[in-house]
């Protein structure tokens, strides 16, 4: 028996980085798995059946209500419920001055990132209020315990919205037993700086920069793997942490701390 056997699980950015580590994991403990990205899930599907697993991919614009509500529907009618959800999907998105942030692009990391946390926690109430459950909203050490990555304020203030967000919704829905924690990792290697749009920021740069030495045996200087984020969503997600709600995690090496 795993961690989180017979349950159903919904991972949101499910194609690669963190959401293919959790989703993979989360079925090597158990559940079946809704994959929803608007890139190629395939191969995440492909590797949850090698677990003897069942997945259904969605392929969604987190951004758009109208696609969420009909992936989470369609996740609910498929197997009658929904346990866990992963709010995960989220970008970089442009790295600016402020001073040079054009407002859509300003608009776009917002709504890939914190509206697509509220849209999936709204969407999946309903499928979980009666039997309760567990959601986990990928927030991050910037905007919430780091603050100098300079250019990086569309990115941080989605972060921090995230976790306001996240502390009201375990207010608010712990009378349906649904628990609600922010995990907030510092840097991990996946390919989110493929979307990552670097303009200008020479200009605002900090004289004070902290390098990190991938080479150092220390927690501080080690990049953590998409699998340590997947191990604490699987911890997350069980009845092991039956009576937390409302926390954030942090998940960095304590780097952010310097």
């Amino acid at each position: 028996m795993g961690l989180v056997s017979n349950k159903i699980a919904v991972v949101t950015g499910a194609a690669s980085g963190i959401g293919q580590a959790s989703a993979i994991k989360l079925a090597k403990e158990g559940a079946n798995v809704a994959l929803i990205d608007l890139q190629d899930t395939s191969e995440t599907k492909r590797l949850i059946e090698k677990e003897g697993a069942s997945a259904l991919c969605f392929e969604t614009d987190v951004s758009d209500p109208e696609q969420m509500q009909e992936s989470f529907s369609a996740t609910a009618k498929e197997w009658g419920r929904i346990d866990i959800v992963l709010a995960n999907a989220g970008m970089n998105g442009t790295v600016a001055p402020i001073e040079d942030m054009e407002p859509h692009k300003w608009d776009k990391t917002i709504e890939t990132n914190l509206r697509s946390t509220f849209l999936s926690v709204k969407y999946a109430i309903p499928h979980m209020k009666e039997q309760g459950g567990s959601i986990i909203i990928t927030s991050s050490v910037n905007g919430n315990r780091t603050f100098s990555n300079m250019g990086m304020t569309a990115y941080s203030s989605s972060k921090a919205g995230q976790m306001a967000f996240g502390k009201m919704a375990a207010l608010e829905l712990a009378g349906y037993k649904i628990r609600v924690n922010i995990m907030c990792p510092g840097y991990v290697e996946t390919n989110i700086f493929d979307r990552t749009y670097t303009e200008g920021v020479e200009k605002i740069e900090l004289p004070v920069k902290v390098e990190m030495d991938e080479s150092a045996d220390t927690l501080l200087n080690q990049p953590a793997k998409a699998e340590k984020a997947a191990d604490l969503v699987v911890f997350l997600a069980s009845e092991n942490s039956s009576h937390i709600s409302g926390s954030e995690i942090y998940l960095d090496g304590a780097q952010s701390l310097m």
